[in-house]
């Protein structure tokens, strides 16, 4: 259930005031500057979006979820493709499988670590009230998380964990997802139905492979469907103070593991 990964948390405001000082000797008259507009990163339609246009969308929808209100007439992201580049096993493989399906993992193979499994296997969000209760209608929706949503750049975090914060240990639940939805009477080719994607890497002379400073690479490349309401992202929170969980509905055309400089190891493409 795509709810039950939300935990609650509190943000904390800070607002920044700016005076100005007048004199009593005249000068010449210097316009006011105009208000900074903060240019979306991909405005050109026909530019996939990024990992940071499905961030800022999810952003607005929560937003507008929590308040009660629409984003707008229309949603300018429904139709538009997207390529999502998304880090993974920054910190090394893992030495035993775990992990929650939705996320792309790591993990070192056989006894002497003589290779590095890379897989994702899509979460099952078909029965998640999240998606039966938005009026859709779909046969199954599998699902991919976008993690560390603060991170806008298509690479690995390269923050040190500090023992004496609090929480410094603990990870966020992932709050933003893609929803691969399927209609019912479709192609069961374009679905994994519990299936991972998976890729080995092994070192050619025995030993272990050496491991990316930057990790690896889940690209996830598709198209921008809707939910019912005509909108890209649905969202839906426990309570008031909890940070609420978005998924975009989308039809997703290709994934691809890869290396931090765009090499592919492996790729599907439905069907």
């Amino acid at each position: 259930m795509v709810d039950a990964k939300v935990k609650t948390g509190c943000a904390i405001l800070l607002a920044l005031g700016l005076h100005a000082c007048g004199r009593d000797e005249a000068v010449d008259a210097v316009p006011a500057p105009g208000p900074v507009v903060e240019t979306p990163p991909s405005t050109n339609p026909a530019m996939p979006l990024t990992r940071a246009d499905l961030i800022a969308g999810a952003a607005a929808a929560a937003g507008a979820y929590a308040v009660g209100t629409t984003v707008g007439e229309g949603d300018p992201l429904v139709g538009r493709s997207f390529s999502v580049n998304l880090p993974f096993g920054c910190g090394g493989p893992r030495a035993t499988d775990g992990g929650i399906d939705g996320l792309a993992r790591a993990v070192r193979q056989g006894e002497a670590g003589e290779g590095v499994a890379l897989s994702l296997t899509p979460a099952d969000w078909t029965d998640s009230s999240l998606i039966t209760a938005s009026g859709a209608d779909w046969e199954a929706v599998e699902g991919f998380w976008i993690d560390r949503t603060w991170l806008l750049e298509d690479r690995c975090p390269t923050v040190r964990t500090d023992p004496l914060q609090i929480g410094a240990a603990f990870a966020e639940p992932p709050s933003v997802g893609l929803a691969a939805v399927h209609a019912e009477g479709a192609s069961r080719l374009t679905r994994r139905e519990g299936r991972a994607y998976r890729h080995v890497v092994r070192a050619t002379d025995g030993a272990a492979p050496p491991v990316p400073a930057q990790g690896w690479r889940l690209r996830i490349e598709g198209r921008i469907m809707s939910f019912p309401d005509g909108r890209a992202f649905r969202c839906r929170a426990p309570g008031p103070d909890a940070r609420p969980t978005c998924v975009a509905a989308v039809s997703v055309d290709r994934v691809a593991f890869e290396t931090p400089d765009g090499t592919v190891l492996s790729q599907w493409r439905p069907g």
